[in-house]
């Protein structure tokens, strides 16, 4: 029998050291807010496994749990090329950050990445993704998000929009609340995380699977095609 290479536990998002990772989070994008407001402004909203208080953790592992927070530039930050915009954000986060500890941001596919490393024990306490986003109405009415994307291979930036399964995942989530599933859902998670052995599928995916599966199986689809058609 093969036993699993993972170890992944829940962890609540009033844990005093999860708050306290979040709050110095907020207080570095805030800080970016203030050092970048000449040039653009944004928000920010953290999404993703502490939104949904979903957080793990691999008790086998050396990386620690992971925050992700959206970035939502605001219409002057049109002026810049996605390079520029990215660059800004991710050496202004950088100078910040490393005051509280933090390595400076890595630059990934979808996101900025800053870890907390215990070098000591040769480990990372927690990490924080970024991504630079903007919302928009389509010409049809339909709220859309388009975020920075870098194609490591050609180095370049541009925007992109979000896939087809972004837009379907609230509907999806919320359906799965008003069915009382959530502890179907959270089991279900767990174990695929604990399956997964591919570094090139992240959290964000499994979880998107996760919601279909427990969707595919509890009826979410012949409840669409019933609301659809009728009896």
């Amino acid at each position: 029998m093969k036993h699993e290479q993972h170890d992944f536990h829940y962890i609540s998002k009033k844990d005093p050291e999860v708050r306290k990772a979040y709050q110095d989070i907020q207080a570095i994008l805030k800080e970016t807010q203030d050092l970048l407001r000449l040039r653009f402004t944004f928000r920010f909203d953290v999404v993703g496994s502490y939104k949904r208080n979903m957080i793990t953790y691999d008790a086998k592992s050396n990386r620690g749990y992971d925050f992700d927070f959206n970035i939502e530039v605001n219409d002057n930050a049109r002026n810049y090329k996605p390079k520029q915009l990215r660059d800004m954000l991710r050496n202004t986060i950088g100078t910040v950050c490393v005051k509280y500890g933090y390595d400076f941001p890595e630059d990934s596919t979808r996101v900025l990445t800053i870890k907390m490393n215990n070098r000591k024990e040769s480990r990372i306490l927690h990490r924080c993704d970024f991504a630079i986003v903007n919302n928009y109405i389509d010409d049809n009415g339909n709220e859309c998000q388009e975020y920075i994307h870098f194609n490591k291979p050609h180095r370049n930036y541009t925007w992109c929009e979000q896939p087809d399964g972004y837009y379907m995942l609230p509907d999806k989530i919320g359906w799965i609340k008003e069915n009382g599933l959530q502890n179907d859902m959270r089991k279900l998670y767990i174990e695929k995380k604990n399956k997964n052995n591919n570094s090139n599928i992240h959290s964000r995916t499994i979880f998107a699977i996760t919601v279909h599966e427990t969707c595919q199986k509890f009826g979410f689809y012949e409840d669409k095609i019933e609301q659809k058609y009728g009896n």
